[in-house]
């Protein structure tokens, strides 16, 4: 089977509870933010809110987009690494319910978990400890599924231990001796901030596709606004994209520019917007659609995303797609 995308991100099981304000303020948490914590700390939390559980799921940004990709009809498959664990197992479990194809590694030690606390107010504190998923190993690339990939996609978030960094130059080095497309995003200014010039090198040398917001942009290339940092890209790779919030996205292919507004929805959070709309880019060029068309699907769920609470889509509007792709 020829997958669509072959998704490499931190492997993250997202566990929602409910939780008073009052739960917030005893754990010391800052409400509506979003701490790294340690296995201890995490421990911690999970003992104080796992009886308040209304939904868990796989997560991680990656895993999001390739959920995105499934979702609208592709094909996807996932590689990360899981702990032997209840969650590991459970992870994998959810991948396959989402029709994506699950290409983890599970080794000894605990599996990552983003635990999301709601509030009444429908505010949203969240705690990541990152686990197993920090140790992924060359070794754990699945190098035949990832041949047999139109895409190799590749989030910012693993350029952080030294055995993540190898993993990530082993696997761009094998999609592009088989003729695999490369995708990175660049996923949080604090990334680009600590990994600008080794960013600027892969993105030169291994890249084919780039996606980012405008903060994130605008830090790599130097520049004051996103016009400007996505024609600075012109010299790194063939094409980029730059999210801009409600004002839209800016798509270059070459130097041709072409400028997709928002998708008008009533904002409710966020979260995952950046993911899904990395899936419709995705989806629309491993399915012969134009980057105009690409652009403007990829506003569109991403706004749906938007539009409700969570990270991610249980479904699409076939009937609105089709009037945009039309």
């Amino acid at each position: 089977m020829i997958y669509d995308v072959f998704g490499m991100c931190n492997p993250l099981y997202d566990i929602q509870v409910e939780v008073s304000d009052a739960v917030i303020a005893d754990l010391g948490l800052n409400k509506g933010g979003m701490h790294l914590v340690d296995e201890a700390q995490q421990r911690g939390i999970i003992a104080k809110t796992y009886a308040h559980i209304v939904n868990s799921e796989p997560g991680g940004s990656g895993a999001n987009t390739m959920i995105g990709v499934s979702l609208l009809g592709g094909t996807a498959a996932y590689m990360g690494r899981v702990g032997r664990d209840e969650h590991g197992k459970l992870y994998n479990d959810g991948l396959y319910a989402r029709k994506v194809r699950p290409c983890t590694t599970a080794e000894e030690g605990t599996t990552g978990i983003c635990l999301v606390m709601i509030t009444p107010d429908a505010q949203r504190t969240m705690c990541t400890f990152l686990g197993i998923s920090r140790e992924l190993h060359p070794n754990d690339i699945d190098i035949d599924t990832l041949r047999a990939s139109k895409y190799l996609y590749v989030t910012g978030y693993l350029w952080d231990t030294d055995s993540q960094k190898e993993t990530v130059l082993k696997a761009m080095h094998t999609a592009k001796a088989a003729g695999v497309k490369i995708a990175l995003s660049l996923s949080d200014p604090f990334c680009v901030a600590r990994n600008k010039s080794d960013f600027l090198k892969i993105v030169s040398e291994h890249v084919d596709l780039l996606i980012g917001n405008s903060e994130e942009a605008q830090m790599l290339t130097d520049t004051q606004d996103p016009h400007s940092a996505i024609h600075a890209l012109e010299d790194y790779c063939d094409i980029a994209a730059v999210t801009m919030d409600s004002r839209g996205s800016l798509l270059r292919e070459g130097d041709v520019l072409y400028e997709i507004p928002s998708y008008p929805v009533t904002p409710i959070d966020t979260t995952g917007a950046g993911d899904f709309y990395a899936s419709g880019i995705l989806y629309g060029l491993t399915h012969g659609l134009s980057l105009d068309k690409s652009g403007h699907l990829a506003a569109y769920i991403a706004a749906q995303v938007v539009a409700k609470l969570g990270p991610r889509l249980e479904e699409l509007n076939a009937r609105e797609i089709a009037r945009i792709l039309g």
